[in-house]
């Protein structure tokens, strides 16, 4: 008899057995989707991993219920990166299966209402609630929740549901459903009688009576020539006619409605377009070395500074890959970034390309899902998600801004980060991973200089364009000086004026969204705090609200102090994007100003729109946060402004330097790319800070040098791994103790290399209160190994005593 071991996508620490009955074992294979019962009624959709002829000596196997599909939905490479996350990262592989597949291949258990027929239709003994549902229940036989919620009218009905099963007036029934859909169009198509022009002719004297039917054809006629094929839609919008006119012409026998399955996400532009760009003699021989470099090296670093022309050296590198017929995927760590580069690839590679990240439908991420895996769509842009797509045969990964924090997923597990991933992933294609960043990050510079990567250093801009002037201004001597407008230096304000006069366009960068990071009570210096965590609230005046950034709970504005009682006394504290962009239309009230950041651009296309708009000269002024840094292209922006480096430079952290140094000099990077010096000033009042020389001075070799020292003496890394834990629960007192009993138990293993356990900066978010703990390990695969089992065992073993059952605890390998 064979045995299927299935991925469920649940948190389980080992993968269950099932018994693979005889009809179905013809059908089985590994990665396809099975049904399969957990427990007494629960039905989920899994994953083969295996199949084989052992049986669990354990517990007793339960026969797969069912197969659900005759080819795979992911490659053997998929199930062992699956396996690799899961291992590495200390999760399980149920948790990497949920993030990986699209929600609409997941199958979900949907609870089926059905009418017990021995309970007869005497329905006196039920109260109202009750008896709507047993009525219903009678006349349909079986209902959904969903269904249930909509004839009470609310969404609690799991109490009146428990009555009614305790009643014997419904039974319960576990069904799996399918969710996703094919998406279907209609479309016109002319009855072939009239394709002669004779018949044709005659069409339009009978329709002469009929202008609108007219209209439809003639529109018809034009849109068959110009597209090729009629929507249905299009043609009822383009004729300004109604469906029941369209009707009209279906009876007469005129036209007929045709349903198609249509792609959800349609590619763009030529089928078979080139790269017909020319490269610099820089680009060429940074292109000829990184083929040197890929000849003994799976990974190449490429240090290219701001508008070197990295992204030109990748096309050329994809072009490569997909005309000898491999597949190529192209990661970047924001959405905003997909929106500007999908352009410049279309251009060149047509519909060989497509894009995949987190702002898309389910439906949309199931068809991209199914292209790449057939092999349809060779060149793949997305965000971190798009690593765990099912490739075909991969032959290049590219991870453009590799030093982005990005990159790395926070929550849910798996906490994996995508450069690290990307590599071994690659490794199992024999692929070639390139990572590409002006201002790379520390371990990946550190590897390259050590010969573990290969590494190529771009150091001209393309077209000779000089890099911009920095100019560092004195906050405090300003402010001293009462010479500041709203929070704007005069060296500012007159910079944007000289800028706005040459018709040039303006960012500015705060990394702080909202209007004020807190408000504060001038009588006796309350602070409004989050009810749900340990932090101040943010206000948003476009919505006149308070708001979290850590758990997202809004509050109404306070107008009174909670503590003092006083009226009036709230006043905004700092500032946020929100209030540069009221201070803006104060002082520059002629001037196109828009912001963006999470509040600003929220939707699909949101991102795509205001970058075009930008692009299109459509702006004057851009206020954003971090998502204006990142690898934008503006032909027309000759000025940036950081408007506060103190903010980047305070946080309590060992890669606070090394993130500002990026930071600013990326946002820099943004001024002057194509004509003429740029100019970017940064606003501080710590002037002396030694990061601030280095980017003035645009010497990432000498911040380079002066982190790893640090690093070094202190022992983090690039010299260490660090691994972070994190324990939750809602009682504080509870947490605590936990934190000192496991610390208790791994120091005598671990030693010095335990740091904590201790409460971090924001001490409870979403009412859990929280204590980590921090482990420094040797770059030593084996000892790492060794610790991480350490650490699961010792997990166990404390959630087995009854007290702390209910603690969360969160590992965190390689944390940013």
């Amino acid at each position: 008899m064979k045995f299927a071991d299935v991925i469920l996508p649940l948190a389980l620490p080992k993968n269950y057995t099932y018994a693979v009955p005889p009809e179905m074992e013809d059908a089985v294979q590994v990665g396809s989707r099975v049904a399969v019962q957990l427990g007494k009624q629960k039905k989920y959709t899994g994953i083969v991993k295996a199949v084989h002829g052992m049986a669990p000596l354990e517990y007793k196997t339960k026969p797969l219920l069912d197969v659900l599909d005759r080819d795979p939905v992911v490659y053997p490479n998929q199930l062992l990166l699956w396996q690799w996350l899961a291992s590495y990262y200390m999760c399980t592989e149920g948790e990497v299966l949920n993030a990986a597949l699209p929600a609409h291949l997941k199958l979900s258990s949907e609870t089926l209402l059905l009418f017990n027929d021995a309970f007869g239709d005497d329905f006196t003994g039920l109260d109202d609630s009750e008896y709507l549902i047993a009525e219903a229940l009678h006349i349909r036989k079986e209902l959904r929740i969903e269904e249930v919620q909509l004839i009470l009218d609310k969404s609690d009905v799991y109490s009146v549901i428990k009555k009614l099963i305790e009643k014997n007036v419904l039974l319960v029934y576990e069904e799996l459903k399918e969710v996703y859909k094919e998406k279907k169009e209609n479309y016109v198509q002319l009855h072939e009688h009239y394709a002669a022009e004779e018949q044709l002719a005659g069409l339009f004297n009978e329709l002469g009576k009929a202008p609108k039917q007219m209209e439809l054809l003639l529109a018809y006629l034009h849109l068959l020539k110009t597209q090729g094929s009629v929507l249905q839609s299009e043609l009822l919008k383009k004729s300004g006619a109604s469906a029941a006119q369209l009707k009209g012409l279906v009876d007469k026998n005129v036209v007929w409605i045709e349903k198609r399955t249509v792609d959800r996400v349609p590619g763009a532009g030529k089928a078979d377009a080139q790269v017909d760009f020319v490269l610099s003699p820089a680009q060429e021989k940074a292109l000829a070395e990184l083929h040197h470099c890929f000849e003994s090296k799976q990974v190449t670093l490429l240090h290219g500074i701001t508008s070197s022309g990295k992204t030109q050296l990748y096309m050329k590198l994809i072009e490569e890959h997909v005309n000898s017929g491999k597949q190529v995927l192209y990661l970047l760590p924001e959405i905003a970034l997909t929106a500007q580069i999908i352009r410049r690839l279309q251009k060149h590679f047509g519909k060989k390309i497509g894009i995949y990240h987190s702002r898309f439908s389910n439906n949309e991420r199931v068809e991209i899902w199914n292209k790449v895996k057939t092999g349809e769509l060779q060149i793949v842009l997305g965000a971190r998600s798009s690593l765990l797509l099912p490739f075909r045969d991969l032959g290049l990964i590219i991870l453009d801004e590799e030093h982005d924090a990005s990159f790395k997923q926070q929550d849910p597990a798996p906490r994996y980060h995508a450069r690290d991933s990307a590599i071994y992933y690659a490794g199992l294609f024999g692929a070639k991973v390139l990572l590409g960043s002006a201002t790379p990050a520390l371990e990946s510079y550190f590897n390259a200089q050590q010969g573990k990567y290969g590494l190529v250093e771009l150091t001209e801009r393309f077209g000779g364009v000089a890099m911009p002037a920095i100019e560092i201004i004195d906050l405090k001597k300003e402010q001293a000086e009462k010479t500041m407008q709203e929070n704007f230096t005069p060296q500012l304000r007159n910079a944007i004026g000289v800028s706005l006069a040459d018709n040039k366009q303006v960012i500015l960068f705060q990394n702080r969204r909202g209007y004020a990071p807190f408000l504060m009570c001038t009588t006796c210096g309350w602070i409004p705090n989050c009810q749900n965590c340990d932090v101040s609230l943010t206000y948003h005046r476009n919505q006149d609200k308070l708001q979290c950034h850590y758990c997202g709970t809004r509050y109404p504005y306070v107008h009174t102090c909670a503590a003092c009682g006083s009226s009036n006394t709230l006043v905004p504290k700092n500032f946020g994007t929100e209030k540069i962009e009221d201070d803006l239309i104060q002082v520059f009230p002629k001037a196109r100003i828009a912001r963006m950041d999470m509040d600003a651009v929220r939707n699909k296309d949101s991102h795509n729109k205001m970058i075009q708009l930008l692009e299109q000269q459509g702006i004057d002024i851009l206020v954003g946060t971090q998502m204006v840094v990142k690898g934008l292209d503006f032909d027309n922006v000759n000025l940036i402004g950081i408007l506060s480096a103190d903010s980047l430079l305070s946080f309590p952290d060992f890669r606070v330097n090394e993130r500002a140094f990026q930071l600013m000099e990326q946002v820099a990077g943004r001024a002057g790319r194509r004509d003429g010096q740029g100019k970017v000033i940064i606003q501080a009042s710590n002037t002396r800070h030694p990061i601030l020389h280095f980017v003035t001075t645009h010497d990432y070799k000498g911040m380079y040098a002066a982190e790893v020292a640090e690093r070094q003496r202190f022992g983090y890394p690039p010299f260490y791994r660090l691994l972070k834990i994190t324990m939750k629960h809602k009682q504080q007192q509870v947490v605590e103790q936990a934190a000192h009993i496991l610390s208790n138990w791994l120091r005598p293993h671990i030693g010095a290399n335990l740091v904590g356990p201790a409460a971090p900066l924001v001490g409870r978010v979403r009412t859990y209160y929280l204590q980590e703990m921090l482990i420094k390990l040797p770059r030593d695969t084996k000892v790492i190994a060794q610790t991480k089992q350490l650490l699961r065992e010792h997990f166990t073993k404390l959630q087995a005593e009854k007290q702390y059952r209910s603690v969360l605890i969160v590992p965190d390998v390689d944390p940013v």
